[in-house]
């Protein structure tokens, strides 16, 4: 480590290397972007200090620093996991003897609700075909599509009807609880999985001599229920490699957390997820559709 940049700063210069390391083994850019923005907070963190004073009491202290500004259990998990990356690497380079990051414990993430999903996964699972299992692949993406792209609950999901859907306003009416409605905003992904479903919807319907206003349909020509929703994202997200506790809340779970995580406001969610606490109090002023998009087209990992 003969020049002064890596004297001053090891992380941030070791960072940047195993950064150009995942690059050439062409691993996706968006763990390449997760892993970047959280080793630069580490880095940040351990400033100057060489390899041997960094122990895990130290990486403690650093995700203890990423509790006190607020990050949640799943981002703080993400982070450790970043820093453990990054050690293995500079193992292998033969930097580092120890990985001090191996003996800190992962946080402990809530047992109730099954781990939301990464945008990485969240993106291998729509980017690409869909797997083989897929009976009904047009519709089955664009099912994805809706419940990570516009965070609706199952049952909104099969009560839209073909009607709803604004193409040219790029966004839904959604029939909430309580019969509450509202607009929510979709982007590129949805639409384009729109495009290729919208003529398979019709070919099905001609094929079984049925009509129906439902948007998704079964392949009898009814309207899919909330049941046969639940069977099908968990049968292609343990295709693509998600953990079999995954249903459609589990993307509307995603649906907030990523958009959060990308700095989207906590008004802009709760409306677009339909909170009752959000509706039934005049402390907020409704936001405005145009609000709303323009928040979308920022921070959803899916609108672009």
């Amino acid at each position: 480590m003969a020049n002064g940049n890596q004297t001053r700063c090891p992380v941030q210069s070791a960072t940047e290397k195993f950064l150009r390391s995942l690059r050439e083994r062409n691993v996706s850019p968006h763990t390449i972007k997760a892993y970047s923005g959280d080793l630069k907070n580490f880095s940040a963190y351990i400033d100057s200090r060489k390899w041997r004073e960094i122990d895990h009491v130290t990486i403690r202290g650093f995700l203890s620093q990423l509790y006190e500004k607020g990050l949640g259990k799943t981002s703080v998990a993400r982070s450790l996991a970043a820093v453990r990356s990054l050690y293995r690497w500079l193992a292998q380079e033969g930097v580092v003897e120890q990985n001090p990051a191996a003996l800190v414990s992962t946080p402990k993430l809530a047992k109730k609700l099954p781990r939301v999903p990464t945008m990485e996964e969240m993106n291998s699972v729509l980017d690409g075909a869909m797997p083989e299992i897929a009976s009904f692949p047009e519709r089955d993406r664009l099912m994805l599509e809706l419940l990570y792209g516009c965070g609706i609950r199952n049952s909104e999901l099969v009560g839209i009807n073909l009607d709803a859907v604004r193409v040219t306003a790029d966004a839904v009416l959604i029939r909430g609880k309580g019969k509450k409605e509202r607009y929510v905003p979709f982007g590129d992904a949805v639409r384009s999985a729109l495009a290729a479903y919208l003529p398979a919807r019709q070919m099905m319907l001609a094929e079984t001599h049925k009509s129906t206003p439902a948007l998704l349909i079964n392949q009898r020509g009814g309207r899919l229920t909330t049941r046969s929703v639940g069977r099908i994202i968990k049968k292609i997200a343990v295709a693509k490699g998600l953990s079999p506790d995954v249903h459609p809340h589990t993307l509307r779970h995603a649906f907030g957390t990523h958009m959060l995580e990308e700095g989207a406001d906590l008004r802009a969610i709760q409306q677009m997820l339909g909170h009752e606490r959000l509706s039934t109090t005049q402390r907020y002023p409704q936001l405005s559709m145009k609000h709303l998009l323009s928040v979308y087209d920022q921070t959803h990992p899916r609108a672009k």
